[in-house]
């Protein structure tokens, strides 16, 4: 049984390794070749009154492996003086996190490794967005522009960069610091030209792909700045503004984001970043974690949650990649990759990638496979 660290990960997984095992893994969903489960989440009130304490796991599998990805995190929602609004977590203590990801084979049933999801996590991320972009941005698209400057904007660009000429990019994050930061990292890492602006409406400006990558509870950019011919795509569920997407010309889902169950007090969808979450607490403790805010036309707006409101009949990517049905048709189209809902084989698909990297590395650790077995039957 091995233990790959996020270091390992950086070390060994190549973002077009992981580009290519995603979309294989996707293309295999249409067949029953791949299989998943959503995100769900279970909210528990801490004693303190500032937030809750969050429980997510995603699975899926693929070729042979199967992933559970786990997070046991402390989230709270806090707003500074600016009026930003976002979600922050944590575990034990701020700057510290557990996630991880166990492997297991499909065919044995046997545990394989314990992954840490961080390194992992971005990767997987960045690369499912380099697939939209790849199917559905311009073919001579070179600019980009970012709001957001983490760890999923870094693993954004890099995989904008693996699918298209990508030559410059425009960031732009409220604080001056980190978006200099970012840009002098990814100049050095990409080589292209990195180009800090004073405010969102800058890097969204004449840019081919408009990525945003934030924990931001709130539309971060105007649905007016939105152009003919731009690919659009996002990290977290709020922070698009409801009124772009009425200037999507193509939509495409990446999967199913949600699951087909009724929506009661103690399971509901959209709270915080949860696609769906069982709640527990008092409906005063409850009133902590905030309401749910669809997005018309992608689902969650219907009682049946989720993805069989008015988001039902956008087609998902494998229907994309096996040619059912069509993407950009022309240069002028404004596209659209909503970047979730397969989570559980991009963790199957790239997860063994990274095993078989680190089995053939050698420098994992490791103990004991028979430390998880037993001989009661459960």
């Amino acid at each position: 049984m091995l233990i790959i660290n996020n270091d390992m990960v950086l070390r060994l997984l190549k973002m077009e390794d992981c580009i290519a095992a995603q979309e294989h893994a996707f293309s295999q969903l249409a067949t029953g070749g791949a299989i998943h489960r959503p995100r769900i989440d279970t909210y528990v009130p801490r004693r303190q009154d500032d937030g809750y304490y969050r429980w997510g796991t995603m699975e899926g599998a693929n070729d042979g492996f199967f992933a559970i990805r786990m997070k046991s995190d402390v989230i709270h929602w806090p707003r500074d003086e600016n009026g930003n609004w976002t979600e922050e977590k944590y575990c034990i203590e701020p700057g510290t996190y557990c996630g991880l990801v166990m492997l297991m084979s499909t065919e044995t049933g046997e545990p394989l490794a314990f992954i840490n999801d961080g390194a992992l996590q971005h990767m997987r991320v960045g690369g499912g967005a380099a697939l939209g972009a790849k199917y559905l941005a311009r073919a001579d698209s070179e600019t980009v522009g970012m709001i957001g400057s983490g760890g999923m904007a870094r693993t954004f660009l890099e995989g904008f960069s693996n699918v298209r000429n990508i030559k410059r990019c425009k960031v732009y994050l409220p604080t001056k610091a980190n978006r200099e930061i970012f840009a002098s990292e990814m100049n050095q890492k990409l080589g292209i030209e990195m180009i800090p602006v004073e405010s969102a409406e800058e890097a969204v400006k004449d840019c081919d792909i408009l990525s945003t990558c934030t924990d931001s509870m709130k539309p971060v950019y105007d649905a007016d700045w939105v152009q003919a011919g731009m690919h659009v795509t996002n990290l977290g569920r709020r922070e698009m503004p409801e009124a772009a997407i009425e200037k999507f010309d193509v939509v495409i889902r990446q999967g199913t984001a949600g699951l087909q169950m009724k929506q009661t007090e103690r399971f509901q969808a959209e709270r915080g970043h949860s696609p769906a979450a069982f709640i527990a607490g008092t409906k005063d403790e409850m009133k902590r974690i905030p309401q749910r805010n669809p997005q018309p036309g992608f689902g969650g707006d219907d009682p049946q949650f989720t993805d069989r409101g008015k988001g039902a009949d956008k087609p998902d990517f494998a229907a994309l990649i096996s040619g059912s049905t069509p993407g950009r048709t022309g240069d002028k189209q404004i596209t659209f990759y909503r970047n979730v809902g397969n989570q559980g084989p991009q963790f199957s698909s790239v997860g063994q990638v990274v095993y078989r990297l680190a089995l053939a590395d050698g420098g994992a650790r490791s103990f004991p496979t028979e430390w998880l077995l037993q001989n009661i039957r459960d």
